[in-house]
């Protein structure tokens, strides 16, 4: 069963989790916020995954495992009002099928309606069938909230062909 330790934010909030489990995991896993720029960078380039337009101030609503100098997963979203856009989660190849990508997003969906988002977006090209295991279906990119279709990510980063996908969070 899966444990997830969540590092408290300046607000003193406390994220939990959404209730799923990860069976492989067994350990406790300390999911924190901010992760070091150089580090968070290394890690998506790693893989491919659009950073050209990561700021310090996306930063504040990345969270990562692992140590600051070689993190072992990371995720962030973008708010915006009540949509969110969730972006860049990857779990380095050497930690994958521990269950930290679950972790990761059950923490940032967590951490999203904390923040009154009720909805949440995705764009992919190589994890559709993962997202709809946890709930996400696909839908038209036509229906994207304007706020979401004006970010970089959508507009610019991700490709044409990328399964754009959406959950709605629990209130």
């Amino acid at each position: 069963m899966l444990r997830l330790t969540s590092q408290d934010d300046e607000a003193g909030e406390t994220y939990r989790d959404s209730g799923l489990e990860a069976a492989v995991v067994t350990e406790s896993l300390l999911i924190r916020r901010r992760p070091p720029r150089s580090s968070a960078m290394t890690l998506l380039h790693s893989q491919g995954l659009p950073a050209l337009d990561i700021t310090d101030e996306h930063l504040e609503h990345f969270f990562f495992t692992g140590s600051d100098g070689s993190p072992t997963g990371l995720v962030g979203i973008e708010l915006h009002g009540a949509d969110g856009l969730l972006r860049s989660l990857i779990v380095a190849e050497s930690t994958r099928t521990r269950g930290i990508g679950s972790a990761l997003v059950q923490h940032v969906e967590g951490y999203a309606a904390a923040h009154q988002v009720s909805a949440l977006y995705l764009l992919t090209t190589t994890a559709e069938d993962f997202f709809e295991r946890r709930g996400y279906r696909r839908v038209d990119r036509s229906l994207s909230p304007p706020r979401i279709k004006s970010t970089r990510e959508f507009a610019q980063l991700c490709p044409a062909n990328s399964a754009f996908m959406t959950k709605r969070l629990p209130r």
